[in-house]
């Protein structure tokens, strides 16, 4: 049996989606009921029969942090997929993101070396994947500095040095670097931001780009690694390099909404985050532009996927299609 923390979130409900379609016997974590509301929306977007495929499921409430429902969790599990993290980009939380991220993943570890487990993989990011001084392209051996580097990826890199420990005592495992995920469903979080800013239909883009790649690739990626018989390996899930004003572009364009056309300048971006900073203050809402946002965005990164292309022999899914099958749910949703 398979076991998925983090099923409720973007990554996990997919990929518990495309196990149950495959007939994969799987047990899920889960904090709330609530969260549940939101799984079996996703496996509404691919299925006619989603509710006997969610029910398919063995869903187990715990918490990653509490190491008594792990073990009951953990029972009769030979494979673990660990999507669970948080994701803040606060300096204010680091605490918050290094205890569930670096001690949550610990904690998975753990259970899995005293269960016998027969292969962990675990979701990273690209965050954690070191940056170029020049324009070449970064691979899963350029070397990570702190220096830099938003909270989030600092406590994903101390989340993998927890899964190379468990390698080093013999738990077999396998990490995904991913770029931006594009999918449905989650438009307040992650690239659902992409999709709320192009149907407001900004003028404006932020400078600088990323890399980007379907959830649906990332869950069959996954799959395949844990199927296959390699194991101690890491890879960047990346399926294009683009800018930000393509993929705003893409989405603006797939919704009937006109693109941006003017980018932000830095110095109107250092004000925003003077603005980011007194609203974080005065209403709790989350930091989206720091110091670290907005270096980023001056030194932007580019990613090879030679490494899981090689070992797979991997065809990417075009991204154009998800954008416009994730705008069609957004417009459905939203409007």
């Amino acid at each position: 049996m398979v076991l998925v923390t983090g099923g409720t979130g973007l990554v996990g409900s997919h990929l518990l989606l495309k196990l149950t379609i495959n007939n994969t016997k799987v047990r899920a974590l889960y904090r709330t009921e609530d969260k549940l509301v939101q799984v079996k929306k996703i496996f509404s977007y691919y299925s006619d029969n989603s509710a006997t495929l969610f029910n398919q499921i063995d869903w187990v409430q715990g918490d990653i942090l509490d190491i008594p429902s792990l073990k009951n969790a953990i029972e009769g599990i030979t494979y673990v997929y660990h999507c669970a993290a948080y994701i803040s980009f606060n300096p204010s939380e680091f605490k918050k993101l290094e205890r569930i991220n670096r001690e949550g993943t610990a904690n998975i570890v753990n259970v899995c070396i005293v269960n016998g487990v027969n292969k962990l993989c675990h979701v990273s990011t690209i965050g954690t994947i070191g940056r170029s001084l020049n324009e070449e392209k970064v691979n899963e051996e350029t070397e990570w500095t702190r220096q830099n580097a938003n909270p989030y990826a600092i406590t994903k890199q101390l989340a993998e040095m927890e899964v190379w420990r468990g390698a080093q005592e013999e738990l077999k495992v396998v990490i995904v670097n991913p770029g931006v995920i594009l999918g449905p469903g989650f438009w307040n979080s992650g690239s659902g931001s992409f999709f709320k800013t192009a149907a407001k239909g900004y003028q404006y883009y932020p400078p600088g780009g990323s890399g980007f790649i379907t959830v649906n690739d990332v869950t069959k990626i996954m799959i395949a690694l844990m199927n296959s018989d390699i194991y101690n390996e890491r890879f960047i899930l990346v399926a294009e390099n683009l800018t930000y004003q393509q993929i705003l572009k893409e989405i603006a364009l797939s919704m009937n909404k006109k693109p941006p056309t003017k980018s932000l300048k830095f110095w109107q971006l250092n004000i925003g985050k003077i603005a980011d900073r007194l609203r974080n203050l005065i209403t709790g809402s989350p930091r989206t532009i720091t110091k670290n946002t907005i270096y980023g965005l001056k030194h932007p990164t580019t990613f090879s996927n030679e490494k899981i292309k090689n070992a797979l022999d991997m065809t990417f899914e075009r991204l154009e299609d998800q954008i416009k099958f994730s705008s069609k749910l957004f417009i459905s949703e939203r409007f």
